[in-house]
């Protein structure tokens, strides 16, 4: 059998690795998975790869007839998908340093075989897999295993009738997953004109829309076989009684020669009201329809769904506000958007109360994987900004730590999950098992704004200038509403590289003031550009927020992942800013992150 890069391997050691996998308790999967599991990995060492079609698998694995259709009984795709998430959660945990890894690529049921010659550093002991870690003590733990258990089979059931025609009914809800999400339809776009290309464009839009919304986590999206059943003359209150549904994403397509224009719009169900329109003019000489569609779906959902996007602002309102019906947990759910509302402000006070709420929801909802990485961001928050500390429990970086690897292991394709993990393992100077898994988490999900933001940070203050601002601006491009850090970053970026012009230009733009470390960098580029009054305005403010900063400067830069050439050159500009360095920091400690190769895009 030959592997990946020319690495071959024996039959039998890709059979002990499936006899690995299936006896690991942390391979959670029912008999029929395991079954799906070993029936592709035996077809293909056997060199009968080519036989892996859904119509055979649903036959030998799933007992299905000779009648079986893959259109109207999606029971090999469903399970497949639970396939690679068990697979995936167990090379994160159990399986870290296995030496073959055994994938099922989305597309096919043909499993891969790569080999690992090094072993991989494991992100979860296989101790704390088995063993998760409890919710901050003081806090009640309400989910007993058998109910959870019993209610995730009547969630099964119902994900079951539902596929196999019960599409009328709202889905089953998990009760231990966290509190309801908002729920979006995307309803069949409209073609208005009768030509049968654009009807066929209206149809691929809407395709597109859909699966760029189901990538963010946050979300929940009804699929094409139910958004395809829904006429345009379903009323707002149907879908709202029927589905559950809170908001509709609609538009209409309508081409004039090579001139393409597309219409959206996202109106909230319980109101009517229409929260956001636009249109989008092309022109199909210069760009190919599938380029266009693509674009104007991502544009849409990151729109509408990222964090800081119009649907988490209506909910934040309608919680501020709770004029509306609220989800079946309001205070729950509220904790995430709180957690938004103390990003953007970044202080003491929301601080603590952002943490005590979100332990209180990990405890009601144990398997909540978003509520556990937001945790991991306010427990980094207290190592690194110094917000509230409790001196008396675990090390605040050790928690952070803790806490991201719980949310990776309840959902490794929570994309807030591994960004929440590659930030706390950054800041706990492991450079490059974190790049690794920002580099994961932006396969995930490529669209995610808050990922592109905070990844090309981490890769710029690592010394990865160049790809760093690159994920910058695409993240400023698409969230325009989150410039204030956006561009904090690309002015120190500017200045490390000598563009002083451009960097004062950037660091007027972002005005932070709530945020101690934009004074600081404001401080050094103000002083290398000559404009001393400014300098001494953000030198004052910074030292009246941070005073002990320059206790141990070098330090402090080494803890925010700088390498020593950077750390070198912003103690000397802290120095010509008038900031109090001290003598010591003159030559700093030597780079314990010298930049590897990261230049891919």
């Amino acid at each position: 059998m030959q592997l990946p890069d020319g690495i071959s391997a024996k039959p039998a050691e890709v059979e002990a690795q499936l006899s690995r996998i299936l006896a690991s308790p942390d391979f959670h999967v029912t008999d029929r998975v395991s079954h799906f599991l070993s029936y592709v990995v035996n077809e293909t060492v056997a060199g009968r790869a080519e036989r892996l079609k859904a119509f055979s698998i649903a036959l030998e694995v799933f007992g299905r007839g000779p009648s079986f259709d893959a259109q109207n009984d999606p029971v090999v795709r469903i399970e497949a998908s639970r396939l690679r998430a068990a697979l995936e959660r167990y090379y994160l945990t159990a399986g870290t340093s296995d030496p073959i890894v055994i994938s099922i690529p989305k597309g096919g049921y043909t499993p891969t075989f790569a080999r690992r010659d090094v072993p991989v550093a494991s992100l979860e002991t296989p101790e704390a897999a088995k063993d998760p870690i409890e919710p901050p003590k003081g806090r009640p733990w309400r989910a007993a295993g058998a109910l959870v258990l019993f209610l995730a089979t009547i969630f099964l059931a119902g994900l079951i009738y539902w596929f196999q025609g019960g599409r009328n009914h709202p889905p089953e809800k998990a009760t231990n997953a966290g509190p309801e999400s908002p729920v979006i339809v995307v309803l069949p776009f409209s073609a208005l004109d009768d030509d049968a290309t654009t009807k066929l464009y209206a149809a691929g839009l809407t395709e597109e829309i859909i699966g760029q919304l189901a990538r963010f986590r946050e979300l929940t999206v009804y699929g094409r076989e139910t958004s395809s059943k829904i006429s345009a003359e379903t009323d707002g209150n149907s879908l709202r009684t029927q589905l559950g549904v809170r908001f509709s994403v609609e538009g209409a397509v309508r081409t004039s020669g090579q001139k393409l224009r597309v219409t959206s719009r996202l109106v909230d169900l319980n109101t009517g009201a229409v929260l956001w329109s636009h249109a989008y003019d092309e022109d199909l000489h210069s760009r190919d329809m599938v380029e266009v569609e693509q674009d104007v779906a991502r544009n849409v959902a990151t729109t509408l769904a990222q964090p800081y996007g119009i649907i988490f602002r209506a909910d934040e309102q309608r919680a501020g506000r709770q004029q509306q019906a609220p989800p079946d947990d309001i205070e729950a759910y509220g904790c995430t958007l709180r957690f938004y509302a103390y990003r953007l402000q970044l202080n003491p006070t929301s601080h603590g109360e952002v943490r005590n709420c979100l332990e209180e929801a990990i405890a009601r909802y144990p398997d909540y994987a978003t509520a556990w990485a937001m945790l991991a961001y306010v427990y980094l928050d207290e190592d690194r900004f110094g917000f509230n500390p409790q001196p008396n429990e675990e090390p605040a970086i050790q928690r952070a730590l803790n806490t991201a690897r719980k949310a990776v292991y309840i959902d490794p394709a929570n994309v807030r999950a591994s960004q929440a993990l590659m930030t706390a393992l950054y800041f706990d100077l492991q450079p490059t098992e974190a790049m690794r898994i920002g580099d994961r988490a932006l396969e995930l999900n490529p669209n995610y704004t808050e990922l592109l933001g905070e990844f090309g940070s981490r890769l710029a203050m690592s010394g990865h200038w160049d790809r760093g601002v690159a994920l910058m601006k695409q993240a400023l491009d698409r969230n325009p509403g989150y410039a204030g850090f956006y561009n904090g970053v690309l002015a120190l970026a500017a200045y490390m590289k000598g563009d002083i012009p451009q960097a004062v230009t950037l660091i007027q733009q972002a005005n932070l003031p709530e945020f101690p470390l934009y004074h600081v960098v404001a401080a050094v580029i103000y002083a290398e550009a000559a404009m001393p009054d400014e300098a001494k305005v953000e030198r004052e403010a910074f030292l009246r927020m941070r005073p002990r900063f320059f206790d141990d400067m070098d330090a402090e830069l080494s803890k925010r992942g700088f390498t020593s050439v950077d750390r070198t050159r912003l103690i000397a500009g802290a120095r010509k800013a008038g900031f109090p360095v001290l003598e010591k920091d003159t030559a700093v400690s030597p780079a314990i992150n010298s930049p590897t190769d990261l230049s891919k895009p």
